[in-house]
């Protein structure tokens, strides 16, 4: 029985370590939470926005042949069903980036996320910088439509052509907008116009500021990439202000996330790239650089590149690269939570709420579990009945440690207990818990997704987004009862100050569990209640027998 509750206490000490340490860290401010966009920043973003300089513009216009007329650059809205994009024509890099299908709160008038904003849009996302310079203000650019707008019906495609000149080089962007996807994909032809062979190297961009992120520890900005199949990222702010991240190998993609949202560049051919990531006036850039190559008189060559600004969704992410669906991290028991959230997909389904699902699955995964915990249950009985002969054992051999033991395990012997037997379904169902973790705190379908919207009877605001936390605390609360009922239903173990210990945990879950989301609130709730419903039913069971019994 001892072995037993050491052994749980480590777990449940593991699991305050683990959900408790980033709240604790907030709390003595450890951590710094993102600043608010002051009006004063927003402005100097907007006085940084791309711009052509003249004397550079009036310097190259001598040297370009007749058949290429630049033209100044201009807005060019790019419409698809997905989301509403603008483009800056002198360089082809974002102003805006608008996702019609998610708003940035629950207010009936909140706008659409916009993956690129006003700062964001200061440091040229989507954009080509060549041998170091910013193609976007030290070239001249031309573009193949006079029209305001470039719409994209449903189920179709849409290119775009820019062509432009710096530093003796053409250079050609051919940009394809699908409306089905948050994909674009880039063909960048480079051709060398002067008569002797020179180098280039090119980079593509992009950038996105923490107003996508909610903040805090689950919802954190943060700039990631692949390198080889290997998922790395770098969440802190310090480090990428002071030294940034550097990395070069095989790399499948790089880019600014959240844990609902992306902005990445996918290289077609990602042998031999330099990745560069870097926080800077709050926003939090990123550029992956090709490999030098070199071109010969009038030689052009292709490359081929895609960009990703949109929501992590795990359907859409796998059809454009099972690379870029590892963005949303799993854990290492990501198979595990593949598998729930296809059940909990499958249950949404069928009663399209996902406060719901969560319940059916958390009944699933117990009755799954039942013969286990009806097996640890039947355990924890016997040791309850030797737990008076345990004692008198302790008791008698106080002073000879040796002889408590050998004489416990006989009684263990005796009547067939193993003290580990307990322990064995916690552990197997550890797995499942930690899965399902991961799968509830990165599903972007519980954003903003309701459960019950308000108090019943009322019209307070209740659980109307399953990925924030309870803004009333009362299912955490709840939940700390059930742990607590828990708790009284169960042997107490046998050292005194361990059964403090154990009583006081579900007042400490219930400080952890204030500031999670409320879509994990719900299942660890409804898990208590059935774990009760179980114990309950296992004791009336055995009380029955052994009325039967004499």
């Amino acid at each position: 029985m001892q072995d037993s509750k050491n052994l749980i206490l480590a777990i449940v000490l593991c699991l305050i370590v683990l959900f408790g340490w980033g709240r604790f860290a907030e709390y003595m401010g450890w951590v710094k939470a993102p600043e608010p966009l002051t009006p004063a920043v927003q402005d100097a973003a907007r006085q940084e926005a791309p711009r052509q300089d003249a004397a550079e513009q009036a310097e190259t216009e001598k040297n370009l042949p007749h058949v290429f007329n630049p033209a100044p650059g201009r807005d060019l809205t790019i419409d698809s069903p997905l989301y509403d994009a603008v483009l800056y024509t002198g360089g082809g890099i974002l102003r805006s980036f608008r996702l019609k299908k998610f708003m940035t709160s629950l207010a009936a008038n909140a706008p659409f996320v916009n993956m690129v904003d006003t700062q964001t849009a200061g440091v040229a996302p989507l954009g080509l910088v060549i041998n170091g310079h910013p193609s976007w203000s030290t070239g001249q650019w031309t573009v193949d439509t006079d029209a305001p707008r470039l719409s994209i019906g449903a189920g179709h495609k849409e290119t775009l052509h820019l062509t432009g000149k710096m530093d003796n080089l053409r250079i050609v962007r051919e940009l394809t907008f699908s409306a089905d996807s948050y994909l674009i994909s880039e063909k960048v032809r480079v051709a060398n116009l002067s008569e002797q062979a020179r180098s280039a190297r090119i980079s593509y961009t992009t950038a996105a500021d923490a107003s996508n992120a909610s903040g805090g520890r689950y919802d954190s900005m943060r700039i990631a990439w692949d390198n080889g199949g290997s998922l790395s990222e770098e969440s802190s702010d310090k480090t990428l202000e002071s030294t940034g991240v550097m990395a070069a190998g095989n790399i499948h993609w790089a880019g600014v996330m959240s844990t609902y949202f992306l902005s990445a560049v996918l290289p077609a051919d990602g042998q031999g790239l330099t990745i560069k990531g870097r926080l800077q006036k709050n926003v939090y850039r990123t550029a992956v650089e090709e490999p030098e190559i070199t071109l010969a008189a009038d030689e052009e060559k292709e490359f081929a590149v895609f960009y990703w600004y949109g929501p992590k969704e795990r359907s859409l992410l796998r059809a454009a690269s099972e690379e870029l669906a590892k963005s949303i991290d799993l854990g290492i028991f990501s198979l595990i939570a593949k598998g729930l959230l296809w059940l909990l997909e499958i249950f949404y389904a069928w009663v399209h709420n996902w406060g719901v699902a969560i319940i059916l699955l958390t009944i699933l995964i117990k009755a799954v579990f039942w013969p286990l915990t009806a097996r640890s249950y039947a355990s924890m009985e016997k040791m309850k009945k030797l737990q008076p002969m345990m004692t008198a054992i302790r008791e008698k051999n106080k002073d000879n440690k040796e002889q408590m033991n050998k004489e416990v395990m006989a009684l263990y012997k005796i009547y067939g207990v193993n003290p580990a037997s307990g322990c064995v379904p916690i552990l197997i169902q550890l797995p499942v818990f930690f899965g399902l973790y991961q799968a509830l705190l990165t599903s972007i379908e519980l954003r903003h997704a309701p459960f019950i919207d308000h108090v019943p009877f009322t019209d307070i605001v209740w659980l109307a987004d399953l990925s924030a936390q309870d803004p009333w605390y009362i299912t955490p609360i709840v939940m700390g009862v059930t742990m607590f009922l828990q708790q009284k239903m169960s042997p107490p173990a046998a050292d005194p100050t361990q059964q403090k210990i154990m009583m006081f945990l579900p007042l400490i879950f219930t400080v952890l569990f204030l500031g999670f989301p409320s879509g994990l609130v719900v299942y660890w709730l409804v898990n208590n209640i059935l774990s009760i419903a179980q114990q309950w039913l296992m004791m009336k069971k055995n009380k029955t027998a052994a009325r039967a019994a004499g």
